[in-house]
Formats: structure tokens, C-alpha cells, sequence
């Protein structure tokens, strides 16, 4: 008998992850469809990887409900799923008579979402905060709920917890029709073909395009373009919270924020396109990163520590707003998660779940449900002690792979065998930050390729960076 899934997720970016996850909970047949080759490959993998407290969104829409509501959630979230999380707090620093009347109206706003110890605080409690802030900054609104973490690992680990509790996943999936059958849905890409009873939208800047394809053409999606520079682990101490302007009708302008890994991070831009593929990093773009970012603090900001820069897309919506509903029957559209999408994620999830139980769909209780994952950072993390105990077990982690990251054969097998199985050089990196360090992959990237080729059993040729178009040699310059 053929298979028919009771939902099928389009999209494997940070949302669908945490709605899969949050299904797998249930006795539910789950699959979720990536139209890339791996997981967290569209706005989940280039953001500014802040958990917001939820003090922006105008009070009373889903942006601030969920937001507030998924803030809340993430630092369990992060502790079942073995993910580093850090509750940093936030500041928004002022610099000028108006700024500090905006800063008052957000607090005000705070307040009412339901942000918890929010408040304005004036410069000398700023600078004691933090040290290294702008000496020209007056006033800051500091939100204690802040926090980060990093959201490609967040995404990989609720997947990979979907996974092992049952859901699949098809990765190469590019969804290209859909089409009611009796009570299901067939959806269709190449020659393969999923059928399912309900469909989450969950496709980012294309879900506009997805939701067309069963007639509901409600909304629309642009990308907006944000441009990074990520700074050497020797910057993390630059700053302890993360550090935002006074925000614009663009969003929360250029930031400067430590990462969960110790880094630095610059940015991001913000430039509406209408190329839904358009990455380029631009020298316009790093220009106004590093100006803004400088301006922030009273230290130089040593871009000459630098070890990347990248561009990430957001999904803006046509209504200002989550698009969170279902116009077409048992398929719902979740659209539009633009900042704070990351920190609302898990409360999106347990949203849309309620949405499904309304529309009919049973959820009952899966008693085998097990949140936890094992952290893949503890090998890193361990003492010496416990390091040796990892090695005398398996001798793969006392080879060191990525002096940069220190990052063993061990991890790196772990992450090509464990759920969502790592299939590229860039998906290995995602998961153990192979190749992020200094030289960026410079030295470990052709030993990752053979770890990669002897557990797939493909020829070392055709391992790739990223999927389809990345390949990474072209052939043999000798044989042995």
C-alpha cells in the first residue's frame, strides 16, 4: 500500500524544524521536504543569531505573542537538544533627546508584549554594563531576556530530533506542483512524489510561490538582503550584550553581538531586492557595516581580525506581519517569519500544532516521544580527563581533523552518521565547525572530503561544497 504521511512540511529551515519536531511528539507519519541538500539552507543559515526579547513587535500581533512567548521557550529548548544557548541580555543604545523618547515608547511596548525586566537605563549604568560602549551613547533599553545561540545547530538538532522520533526527510526536493486528491495533497518535484493528508508552507521566500500552487494568493514575499562580518574568537570580549540602534521601518539596524562560539559578529544590512537569490557580500555593504559597528563602541573595532563576511535573505511578507493561517483546506501557509522568526520558532511550532488540532487533525501523544539529543559539542567542551575517555573508546577522536575549531575525525563521523546526516563539506561544518576557524577549511577541507567519500561510498570527486554546483575537484592530477 502506498504511503500517505498525515503532514508534510515544505521547508527545512529553523521553523519547520521546531513544527516537525513538535509533531513528532504526536503519533503522526511526518515528512519534511528541502528543496537544498541539506537542512538550514536559506535565512536560517546567515542571521544575526539573536533570541530577541520581544519589546519590538507592535503589541498585539503575532510577532509579539509569539516572540515574547518563544524567547520564553528556547533555553529548554536548547538544554533538550544539546545546543548552545546564552542569555546575554540586549541593549538599544541611544544617543540623542529623540532616541531616548523612542527608547521609552519600546519600553513601553516591552511592557505590554510582556517583555520581563525591561527597562531605560542612563549612561553610567550603561557603561558599567558595558564597558566598551560608544562614550557618545546617552541612554540604552535593556532587556535581560536577550539571549543567542546559533541557528543552523538549532535547526540540524531539532531535525535530527524529528528524525530519530520518526519524521523523514527528503533532501533535493524542490516542490514543484501540488495538487488535491480526495483527502490528500500530491506534491510533486522531478519524478518524485509525496502525498500527504495536511502541508505546512514553511518555504521562506518562496512560500508565496508554494501557497500559489493550491490557488491562494493572499501574499507575497520579498527578500530583504542583510550583509555580515563574522570577527575572530580573540574579539568575542568586545562585547558582552548583544548591541543594537535605534530601530527603522528596515528592521534593528546594524548590530554588534558576541556568538554562542566565541566570535564577534558585525551587521547585518538591510536592503529590500527582488532577486530571491541574490547573496553577494558588496564593498558598499561591509563599508556601512564596519562604519555602523564602529560607532557602537568606544574601541576600535579590529576588522582586520576578520575571518568571513556573508549575506543572508530574510522572507518579509506583504501584511508587516507572521502569516500564520490556512485559506485552503488542511494546508496552512507560515509565512513571512522574518525577525524575530528564530526566537519565536518554538512557539510557532506549538501555534501551528493547535491550528492542525482545530482543523481536525488527531494528535495524540506519542508515549516513545524523547526530546533529548545528545549534545555534539561535548567532545570540544570535555576535560582532559574526559577526552581520554572519549579516545579510549574510539580512537577517531584523538585525530585532530580542524586544528583551527579542534575538531576531531570522531565528531565529524558522528555527523555524516547521525540524523540529518551530513552529505557535503559545508553541511560537516555546519554541525562540527570544521573549516570556520581561521584558515577556513584551507587544511582540513580534502581530509573532511575523504571522511565524507569513504562513509557515503561516492568517489571523492564528486563530493561537493553545498549540493548541486559545487563541486570541489574536477579529477585526478595523477594516479597511484
Amino acid at each position: 500500500m502506498e504511503n500517505i504521511y498525515d503532514v508534510a512540511i515544505i521547508g527545512g529551515g529553523v521553523v519547520g524544524g521546531m513544527i516537525a519536531r513538535k509533531l513528532s511528539s504526536f503519533k503522526l507519519d511526518i515528512c519534511i521536504l528541502e528543496k537544498e541538500s541539506d537542512v538550514a539552507m536559506g535565512a536560517t543559515r546567515a542571521n544575526s543569531a539573536i533570541v530577541h526579547a520581544g519589546f519590538d513587535a507592535k503589541e498585539g500581533s503575532l510577532k509579539a505573542l509569539l516572540n515574547v512567548r518563544g524567547s520564553e521557550m528556547m533555553e529548554n529548548v536548547a538544554r533538550e537538544l544539546g545546543v548552545k544557548y546564552k542569555r546575554n541580555g540586549s541593549l538599544v543604545i541611544g544617543f540623542s533627546d529623540e532616541d531616548r523618547i523612542a527608547l521609552n515608547a519600546l519600553c513601553e511596548r516591552g511592557i505590554k508584549n510582556g517583555v520581563k525586566g525591561v527597562r531605560v537605563v542612563e549612561r553610567d549604568e550603561l557603561k558599567a554594563l558595558e564597558p566598551n560602549i560608544s562614550d557618545n551613547a546617552l541612554c540604552a533599553l535593556y532587556a535581560p531576556t536577550g539571549a543567542i545561540i546559533c541557528p543552523y545547530e538549532l535547526t540540524i538538532a531539532s531535525i535530527g530530533n524529528a528524525m530519530d522520533n520518526g519524521a523523514s526527510l527528503l533532501l533535493d526536493f524542490a516542490v514543484e506542483s501540488i495538487r488535491r486528491e480526495g483527502d490528500y495533497y500530491e506534491i510533486t518535484s522531478g519524478d518524485r512524489c509525496v502525498k500527504a493528508r495536511y502541508v505546512i508552507n514553511a518555504a521562506g521566500l518562496y512560500s508565496d510561490e508554494i501557497a500559489r500552487m493550491v490557488g491562494d494568493d493572499s501574499f507575497t514575499v520579498h527578500a530583504r538582503r542583510g550583509e555580515y562580518i563574522l570577527l575572530d574568537r580573540e574579539c568575542g570580549e568586545i562585547a558582552r550584550h548583544t548591541i543594537f540602534r535605534v530601530p527603522s521601518k528596515m528592521g534593528k539596524g546594524i548590530l554588534v553581538s558576541p556568538t554562542v562560539d566565541g566570535n564577534l559578529i558585525l551587521g547585518p544590512t538591510s536592503e529590500d531586492i527582488g532577486d530571491r537569490d541574490d547573496k553577494q557580500v558588496t564593498r558598499h555593504g561591509l563599508d556601512k557595516v564596519i562604519k555602523e559597528a564602529g560607532e557602537n563602541l568606544s574601541v576600535r573595532v579590529p576588522i582586520n581580525k576578520s575571518i568571513t563576511s556573508f549575506c543572508g535573505l530574510r522572507a518579509v511578507g506583504s501584511t508587516g506581519d507572521f502569516i500564520i493561517n490556512s485559506n485552503v483546506e488542511n494546508f496552512v501557509n507560515v509565512a513571512g517569519i522574518e525577525s524575530p522568526g528564530l526566537s519565536s520558532a518554538p512557539a510557532i511550532a506549538e501555534y501551528v500544532a493547535e491550528m492542525l488540532s482545530d482543523m481536525g487533525l488527531e494528535l495524540i501523544p506519542n508515549e516513545k516521544f524523547n526530546p533529548i539529543r545528545a549534545p555534539k559539542h561535548a567532545f570540544r567542551e570535555a576535560s582532559l580527563e574526559e577526552k581520554n575517555e572519549y579516545i579510549k573508546r574510539d580512537s577517531a577522536y584523538g585525530r585532530i581533523i580542524c586544528r583551527c575549531e579542534t575538531v576531531s575525525e570522531g565528531e565529524i563521523l558522528d555527523a555524516i552518521r547521525s540524523n540529518p546526516p551530513a552529505r557535503t563539506v559545508d553541511a560537516v561544518k555546519r554541525r562540527t565547525r570544521s573549516g570556520m576557524g581561521r584558515c577556513q577549511g584551507g587544511f582540513c577541507g580534502t581530509y573532511v572530503m575523504e571522511l565524507i567519500a569513504k562513509e557515503t561510498g561516492v568517489p571523492f570527486e564528486s563530493v561537493t561544497k553545498s549540493g548541486k554546483n559545487s563541486t570541489m575537484v574536477v579529477g585526478k592530477t595523477k594516479e597511484n
